[in-house]
């Protein structure tokens, strides 16, 4: 019995509970038959745990309408039929019976005129278990847009990427979806990297690096590579070295990626300047810019290109370009680039959201404009009653914090009632 990972995925990018689901999917059985479903909390974990494989007609139906997609593509498979499950047993009992001949010595020399039926017992898998999986990947990424990094999303991605792990070792499967497996084993890490990263703890995010850096290489793929080298810079950045930090992001500018497609060229320009910016170099970082947004404009939005640079967009351009003029010390050009931002932000895209407005009332309030910052940085507050935020926005709140301290303003004082938490990270 194996957990149903892909119907996981898509409820933790909800943020769907089991009972949630069963209500929501009761509503929909109702609305073409007429009566309310019978779902419950029990049949959605049973589904989830793999106990149940194939839920019943109306359920498929109405798990369809409420998710979107095919049932395959929420991990369901139709069963095989009876006759091919017997035989399938005949098969395995048949290779028992084998195993237990060959362990006489009298008949080593007998068993190498017996047909190979390994196959009988071990699963293939091809290119649509590989689309599938790619699909999980994209929802693990869209919660990621969502929530940020938790532990969840941490525990999810493991777990995914235990599993292709496992295919590997496990599953009989041609070189080319082998490599698309050591991708996803690598990618799924990746978006473990991220999330523990989130949660300010970097000795899980280097152990998860190390990880996928290996699984990237394996897959031979060069836009893996590019996504590592940049999860690489941000951790150097957050543990303050940021030449290495600078180093990780000029060797993914060195991909063959960013020759080909201007729009990678665009990302790692971007990036680039931002830490050249930290180190005080002022020409380099305002050059890299320039670079950053005409390989934007040349760059052909309709190009099929992997799923994890699709948070890459004019409102992504902004953000990193706010950030490198926040580091040149010239707050009002980077509170500009963070309305941009914020004006061309996707909505699913809640935690980046979050992330540049506490970047855009840093600015504010380094401009002196006490009041504006105060409610900018309250946009990002909960409503009353909700959890403080963790980690990487907690941290950046807290600096927050510091800074709008030091004016000894009613604003100041009001923040502190409302945030405690931004007397943390000192």
């Amino acid at each position: 019995m194996s957990r149903n990972l892909l119907l996981a995925a898509r409820m933790e990018a909800r943020g769907m509970r089991q009972q949630e689901l069963a209500d929501a999917l009761n509503k929909r059985i109702e609305s073409f038959t007429g009566r309310y479903g019978t779902l419950l909390d029990r049949h959605i974990r049973n589904w989830l745990t793999g106990k149940t494989r194939w839920p019943q007609a109306r359920q498929r139906r109405a798990l369809e309408e409420e998710f979107g997609c095919d049932l395959a593509e929420l991990g369901f498979h139709k069963p095989p039929p009876r006759s091919a499950v017997l035989i399938r047993q005949a098969s395995v009992e048949e290779s028992v019976k084998r195993r237990r001949f060959t362990t006489s010595a009298a008949a080593i020399t007998a068993t190498a005129a017996l047909p190979d039926t390994a196959s009988a017992s071990t699963p293939r898998i091809g290119m649509a278990d590989v689309d599938r999986l790619q699909a999980a990947f994209t929802q693990v990424l869209a919660s990621t847009n969502v929530h940020g990094g938790n532990s969840q999303l941490e525990d999810r991605a493991l777990a995914f990427a235990q599993h292709v792990t496992e295919l590997q070792t496990t599953a009989v499967a041609s070189q080319r979806v082998r490599q698309e497996l050591y991708y996803l084993a690598a990618a799924f890490t990746g978006s473990a990297f991220w999330a523990a990263s989130e949660a300010q703890a970097p000795g899980r995010a280097q152990q998860y690096l190390d990880r996928a850096f290996r699984l990237g290489g394996l897959s031979g793929k060069p836009d893996i590579q590019l996504l590592l080298y940049g999860h690489a810079a941000f951790l150097s950045s957050d543990l303050g070295h940021t030449h290495d930090a600078l180093a990780a992001k000029q060797a993914a500018k060195a991909s063959p990626l960013c020759r080909r497609d201007p729009l990678y060229r665009s990302l790692t320009a971007a990036r680039i300047a931002c830490s050249q910016a930290q180190l005080g170099e002022h020409t380099q970082a305002r050059r890299s810019l320039e670079v950053a947004a005409k390989a934007f404009d040349q760059a052909d939005p309709a190009v099929p290109r992997a799923a994890w640079v699709g948070f890459y967009d004019r409102s992504e351009l902004e953000g990193l370009s706010g950030l490198a003029m926040a580091h040149l010390g010239m707050h009002d050009q980077a509170e500009a680039h963070f309305h941009r931002t914020l004006a061309h932000l996707r909505p699913e895209y809640q935690r980046n959201r979050k992330y540049y407005s506490s970047h855009l009332a840093m600015a504010q309030l380094r401009q002196g404009d006490v009041d504006t910052a105060y409610a900018t940085a309250s946009s990002v507050l909960p409503d009353a009653g909700g959890p403080l935020p963790t980690g990487r926005q907690r941290k950046l709140l807290s600096k927050f914090h510091r800074e709008l301290a030091l004016t000894d303003t009613r604003a100041a004082t009001s923040w502190a009632d409302r945030c405690p938490t931004g007397r943390d990270h000192r």
